[in-house]
């Protein structure tokens, strides 16, 4: 496959840049002039009141808000210009791996917005709801059967929360016998967020190191498994994307010291249909509705991240919980239960993001239980087939795969050799392939592979679209064998270079100028 520019692009300058590229530095606030309107609206007829009367004067403003003032064509414009320098799903793949960044169906979208779901008030009595009540208690219902326990709660806001609330279930469970363990235990591979859940919740956080196939070290293990240990966090599949042989000895050893087993729900793309974690030994499951079930990931929300737990968990689950009885004339009747004496309490204001349980519910109503099965087949299937094919040509030769296993839903490549022989970084490799088209995959985890690229080609993608990343690295490794400078100051074709992206986070500016 070839970029649309070629290797000369990495000198381009200003004079060669299209009218686009050449406003991208205009602010909103640069456009701004005084006195101009989006629009112009009529007098109201009400007699009009000081906001002094109406507000406590410690509230109000003692200067006017600095917002910009502009023409309706020209936020338009703006806003047009800012969507189209983002790369999103719908501008083409996206191999973001352990975070299943696939295709979002507009269906699902369409559902959402029907007046019924998308005006619905938060506050709105359970009697004047069971529309969505019920809506909500199906979803519960299908999570359940999907991850293979009996109790869903749908409040987390997020996979983060889900994560900080199955923390929180497993302090009340052991409370509530008696017991005040101090450990987690953490597979080295881990997700980021796992260990600074298990900080926020008062536990000590405990790695687990992983042996040779990309499993969980059962000697480590067994030397670190005590009455002290409240829970050990797994995903399965993990982040290596293979799946550990060893999860039922794994259950019966923490099980048997007397903790849970908490079970991270990132990589739940790769299994749903096939096996559930309920069925493997875990007590506590968070769902990420924005990963494996069509909710739109990313962009800071709404999100939501429910979660399934066992009968043992589900005295301490948060309220209200949403449940089903039977109303007038034999109808069923949903509601809000509150009286839950031994639950954690809310997690937030209302009982979720709804809009996110809609897109959810009507992904799985569509798919279907075997649709849900297909899927991750597919998941699997492309994986494979990816990883075989970068296993041949140039990529084999610098991008070995860390961990040579049948893998699931995606898998970790090294950059080592490539850093060793051609001089160019894994960093450099993603930032180069936005110029072929793609979004790179994820970078620099986890943490034990050197140089590691992670690749998740998801169910939705054709496989001209597999061959054609292929193709791409094949081109920049071809590419780097001449002149590694290419790929090291890439990108070229985006409307900004290449960041100081640990500068942005260490000191962001987010202010406006004076």
């Amino acid at each position: 496959m070839n970029p649309e520019v070629d290797t000369a692009a990495r000198d381009r300058t200003g004079p060669d840049e299209t009218p686009q590229q050449a406003d991208r530095a205009v602010t909103i606030f640069e456009k701004s002039v005084p006195g101009r309107r989006a629009c112009q609206l009529p007098g109201s007829g009400v007699e009009e009141v000081p906001l002094a009367d109406l507000i406590p004067s410690h509230l109000l403003r003692e200067e006017p808000a600095g917002l910009p003032e502009v023409s309706e064509p020209e936020i338009i414009r703006h806003y047009n210009r800012l969507s189209r320098r983002n790369f999103d799903l719908d501008t083409g793949f996206y191999p973001l791996g352990s975070c299943t960044m696939k295709y979002n169906p507009r269906l699902n979208e369409r559902v959402a917005a029907l007046p019924g779901h998308a005006r619905l008030h938060p506050a709105t009595a359970p009697g004047d709801a069971q529309g969505a009540l019920e809506l909500m208690y199906l979803l519960q219902e299908a999570l359940s059967e999907i991850c293979g326990l009996p109790h869903v709660s749908l409040q987390p806001s997020a996979g983060s929360q889900g994560e900080l609330a199955g923390l929180l279930l497993a302090r009340a469970c052991h409370a509530d016998q008696g017991r005040n363990p101090g450990k987690v235990l953490i597979p080295d591979t881990s997700h980021g967020t796992n260990p600074a859940s298990v900080s926020m919740a008062g536990y000590e956080v405990v790695k687990v190191a992983t042996d040779g196939q990309g499993g969980v070290d059962m000697e480590d293990l067994r030397a670190k498994v005590d009455e002290d240990v409240a829970c050990l966090m797994l995903t399965n599949p993990n982040t290596l994307g293979v799946f550990d042989r060893n999860i039922t000895e794994i259950a019966s050893l923490v099980h048997e010291a007397g903790g849970l087993l908490y079970y991270d729900g990132a990589n739940l793309n790769a299994i749903m249909g096939q096996c559930r974690p309920g069925d493997m030994g875990f007590d506590i499951v968070h769902v990420n509705l924005h990963k494996s079930f069509s909710q739109p990931h990313g962009g800071g929300g709404p999100g939501a991240g429910p979660i399934a737990v066992s009968d043992r968990v589900e005295p301490y689950i948060p309220r209200p919980q949403v449940v089903k009885s039977e109303g007038e004339a034999g109808r069923p009747a949903y509601d809000l239960d509150f009286d839950r004496p031994k639950s954690i309490g809310r997690l937030r204001g209302f009982q979720g993001n709804f809009g996110v349980f809609v897109r959810s519910y009507a992904y799985i109503l569509s798919l279907g239980a075997d649709g849900l099965a297909e899927a991750s087949r597919t998941a699997v299937l492309h994986a494979n087939y990816l990883k075989s094919r970068l296993a041949q040509g140039r990529a084999g030769q610098y991008l070995p795969v860390a961990f040579e296993r049948h893998c699931m839903h995606e898998f970790v490549l090294s950059g080592a050799p490539m850093k060793r022989e051609l001089g160019i970084r894994t960093l450099d490799l993603a930032k180069r392939l936005l110029d072929f088209g793609f979004h790179p995959p994820t970078v620099y985890f986890p943490l034990l592979v050197d140089e590691a690229l992670m690749v998740e080609p998801v169910e939705t993608e054709a496989k001209e679209h597999l061959d054609d990343f292929a193709e791409a690295i094949e081109s920049i490794l071809e590419e780097a064998e001449q002149d590694p400078g290419i790929a090291s100051e890439a990108p070229y074709t985006t409307p900004v270079r290449r960041l100081d992206e640990v500068g942005a986070t260490r000191r962001p500016v987010i202010r406006q100028p004076d």
